[in-house]
């Protein structure tokens, strides 16, 4: 007589729920290592990697996947010193994903709350996700040893500059140059988060009416002083958890950024152009600050980002015009007048807000800072002629490197003979030979730089040679 065939015994739901938990946290630390391996090895920004990533599943856990790629990026050099440390050899260039994923290990283990050995073993299981599976020996064995060897090792690596302050050399050498009295304080700053700032749409709800609606959701925030709409949160939060963010009511925007609409004070049914405009924050801003009454003009190089403005402006119930093109090269669609206001937030290094893009300690270099000064000069020459006389041209950066900046301003006004550099309050940072600066702090704005140039009234636009 045949016996009955066996049966596999059913799964619980309570294993089911473990299993599927597991699998979802490898799965998170596989897209974090792509993303940290995208900025190291690919050149990628975070945020077009990030983009690119949006429909793989792990990104349904964007939280976490955020906290991981922006905090390994933060953390990256000293992850990197420890990396070395903890590696008998260096990996092979085909393996240096994997490296990636080391450092997605090490940020849990330093900086966050997750258990350690789920911090580990989640690690390890992404080996599998990220068809590695014979580099999971390699991980958990170097994740293990920096379990042990914690407090020497990291004790050896603070002795590292670039691990201490967070900061890639060349930049931390530039900073303490120009800076050297404050260089220590802009390191600390620049390796944190940042707090978050928010700007109301005083088109769509009262400032007072606002601050009661955060209050009624139990949502502390303090008022920027000189800056009326503008409020620092006391924990920041994401945009969908915010009051009235979908409505139009209220942006996300540094408060130094809200320092750029009212330096240049643009005057109802003055004609305007907003060059290098996108993602439209300030373009937004000037709008709002001149109750929507202005002939605006954003102007962008990049499809792309033009998308993302349109859509801050419909959000926002504004209005303006939108065209594609360099701000260097003058095309009829944008260049069809003279303009009483002109912005110029020109491409620079973002030095000044790099904590909340730690990806640029990856993607800048020193030898980049050159090119970028050439291209802004190109865009002040190029702008200059399509401001009216008596008009103004705010110069912006989110920089903190006096090449861009102080001495950027310095050879504009020689290269211009109609020129005239207009005072700016001193409410707004200190002062430079030429314009203001903005240095980044724990509690307050990123770093930006701002100088107003003025026209004379009987211009002729004449370059000199």
């Amino acid at each position: 007589m045949r016996s009955a065939p066996s049966r596999a015994k059913p799964v619980s739901k309570s294993a089911q729920a473990g299993s599927d938990a597991a699998a979802k946290g490898a799965a998170v630390r596989a897209s974090a290592a792509r993303l940290v391996h995208a900025v190291r090895a690919d050149g990628r920004s975070l945020t077009d990697a990030l983009a690119a990533s949006a429909a793989q599943p792990a990104a349904r856990d964007e939280a976490l996947l955020s906290e991981l790629a922006f905090g390994t990026l933060r953390l990256l050099p000293r992850l990197e010193a420890i990396a070395d440390q903890l590696l008998q050899r260096p990996l092979k260039p085909n393996d240096r994903i994997i490296g990636s994923l080391l450092l997605v290990g090490l940020y849990q283990l330093i900086a966050l709350r997750i258990p350690d050995h789920a911090a580990v073993s989640a690690t390890v299981a992404a080996t599998r996700q990220l068809e590695r599976p014979r580099a999971a020996g390699l991980i958990n064995a170097t994740l293990r040893r920096f379990q042990r060897e914690r407090s020497e090792i990291l004790a050896e690596v603070e002795r590292d500059d670039q691990a201490h302050w967070l900061l890639p050399q060349w930049l931390l050498q530039r900073i303490r140059q120009a800076w050297p009295n404050d260089w220590q304080a802009i390191a600390t700053a620049s390796s944190g988060r940042g707090p978050m700032f928010v700007r109301i749409n005083p088109l769509q709800i009262a400032p007072s009416a606002y601050a009661e609606r955060l209050a009624a959701a139990g949502i502390e925030a303090d008022p920027l002083s000189e800056r009326p709409g503008g409020l620092r949160l006391q924990q920041p939060l994401a945009s969908d958890k915010l009051p009235g963010f979908a409505e139009g009511e209220v942006s996300i925007q540094d408060a130094g950024a809200q320092w750029a609409a009212p330096l240049l004070a643009p005057q109802p049914s003055e004609r305007v152009l907003d060059a290098c405009a996108a993602p439209g924050g300030k373009t937004a801003h000037l709008l709002e600050y001149t109750g929507g009454r202005l002939e605006l003009t954003a102007l962008d190089s990049s499809a792309k980002r033009l998308e993302a403005l349109r859509a801050n402006l419909r959000r926002l119930g504004l209005d303006a015009r939108v065209r594609i093109g360099d701000a260097g090269i003058p095309d009829p669609s944008w260049a069809d007048g003279s303009y009483q206001r002109i912005l110029l937030d020109a491409p620079c290094s973002a030095t000044g807000v790099i904590r909340r893009h730690p990806d640029i300690k990856c993607l800048r270099r020193d030898k980049d800072i050159a090119a970028l000064v050439q291209t802004q000069a190109a865009l002040l020459d190029a702008l200059w002629q399509h401001l009216a006389p008596n008009g103004k041209l705010l110069y912006v950066t989110c920089s903190l490197l006096p090449d861009e900046n102080e001495e950027q301003i310095t050879a504009f006004l020689a290269r211009q003979h109609d020129a005239r550099e207009r005072p700016l309050p001193a409410k707004v940072g200190r002062a430079c030979r030429h314009g203001r600066q903005l240095l980044p702090t724990e509690e307050g704005p990123d770093g930006f730089y701002f100088a107003l140039l003025q026209k004379d009234p009987a211009s002729g636009n004449e370059t000199r040679p």
